[in-house]
């Protein structure tokens, strides 16, 4: 079993250019209705995935709002680095790189549509 967050934007297209470009997502998977709305793309990161959609004219069960969602790396300068190239990329950094008392050294940014984005070192222990 698994989790894969799932997001709905007003302009996928945009937060999927955004999840690529800037964050270092991989397209795996893009489906468009006729009107070039995005009905399903896959975003994956390292060994995780992301789901995106368009958010449709009306309101409905799936249309949650914000999020904050996290990015695990593998440690410290990983994330330096990744801070490094969202910053270049122009992102809206909500909160500058920090140390957590928990060990974690992580920061976070805002999509352009208002979802955070938190980058870190930090992997939870999962256990079956």
């Amino acid at each position: 079993m698994s989790i894969y967050p799932t997001l709905r934007y007003d302009d996928a297209h945009a937060a999927i250019a955004f999840l690529t470009g800037t964050l270092g997502f991989a397209e795996q998977h893009l489906s468009t209705a006729d009107d070039g709305s995005v009905g399903h793309a896959e975003l994956s990161f390292g060994d995780g995935v992301v789901m995106i959609g368009t958010r449709g004219p009306t309101p409905d069960a799936f249309d949650t709002g914000r999020a904050v969602v996290y990015l695990a790396l593998d440690d410290a300068g990983a994330v330096d680095a990744h801070h490094e190239r969202a910053v270049a990329a122009g992102a809206e950094v909500v909160q500058e790189l920090v140390d957590q008392p928990y060990g974690s050294r992580e920061y976070a940014v805002r999509d352009p549509e208002g979802n955070v984005w938190s980058i870190g070192s930090y992997r939870p222990k999962v256990t079956p």
